[in-house]
């Protein structure tokens, strides 16, 4: 009898334990710090498919959008942070917080789906986006582009995704270099980062002129002609504007970066991204 009861009383300690354990890592991705993997190449070469980073929450305060997703597919466990947190949504207002920065490369919910995504912060409130000819325009001055160059990279499928590379240089064999125009762009704050092109897209290159509106944002990937982004409208399956209470927070530096299709297998990891800063 003193046996089962001790064996009862080790199963409720292991049970408090675990639940501790989880209160403690939810407090923690809710206040402070979100892991990201990096699925797609939209935001090449400055994150690249298979980049584990962590998300900084502190940067631009909280909204119900700082609330954890978790998604568990092998038992049907879908729980997004509107589940959570959605008694918040809708006051578009951000407790403790400061303003995103053009130039950052921030995470948020897409205004639609709830997934997160993340891109390069380029339009803030009051300000007319244009891209013509694949230059960007802002308030109808064009940023400074200077050549860097190309980026290389070999064809093939690339993480759990199996993405396959678009190329500048056309069609390619397996394992070929993978060949894109890359550049530096500055904004008109001052920020300088790398972005690539591939060929002038009609729908990417040269869009109409959007005007941010009030408490939203206009985010782009560093991978001009490779990114779903607020170039494209939210009717036509784009993100659109962002509001301000989507923001989950701002990407600051890559941990590890895994070349593999499992940032598991250590053998992968790229020795040239350990704690590199996302600029």
């Amino acid at each position: 009898m003193a046996e089962n009861t001790s064996a009862i009383e080790g199963v409720k300690e292991t049970v408090k334990t675990v639940v501790y354990a989880l209160l403690i890592a939810g407090i923690f991705r809710t206040l402070f710090f979100q892991p990201f993997w990096i699925p797609s190449g939209s935001m090449k070469d400055t994150l690249l498919i298979g980049d584990f980073l962590f998300v900084n929450k502190m940067a631009y305060g909280y909204s119900y959008a700082s609330c954890p997703s978790i998604r568990v597919p092998a038992i049907g466990l879908d729980a997004e942070a509107d589940d959570f947190c959605g008694v918040f949504k809708g006051a578009d207002k951000r407790f403790l917080g400061s303003e995103p920065q053009q130039g950052d490369v921030v995470v948020f919910r897409h205004p639609v789906t709830g997934r997160d995504f993340i891109k390069r912060l380029i339009g803030i409130p009051g300000d007319r986006i244009q891209v013509k000819d694949g230059l960007l325009y802002i308030n109808d001055v064009a940023v400074n582009v200077e050549d860097d160059g190309v980026f290389v990279e070999p064809y093939g499928p690339q993480g759990p995704q199996d993405s396959w590379p678009i190329c500048a240089n056309g069609a390619v064999g397996l394992g070929a270099d993978c060949i894109k125009e890359k550049s530096i762009e500055t904004l008109p704050n001052g920020v300088k980062h790398s972005i690539l092109n591939v060929t002038n897209t009609a729908e990417l290159d040269n869009t109409a002129v959007f005007t941010v509106p009030a408490d939203h944002f206009f985010f782009m990937g560093d991978n001009r002609d490779n990114s779903t982004d607020s170039r494209k409208l939210q009717t036509k399956g784009g993100v659109g504007f962002v509001a301000r209470e989507d923001i989950v927070g701002r990407a600051d530096r890559i941990m590890f970066s895994s070349a593999g299709r499992s940032m598991l297998a250590f053998w992968t990891w790229r020795s040239d991204r350990f704690f590199k800063a996302v600029e």
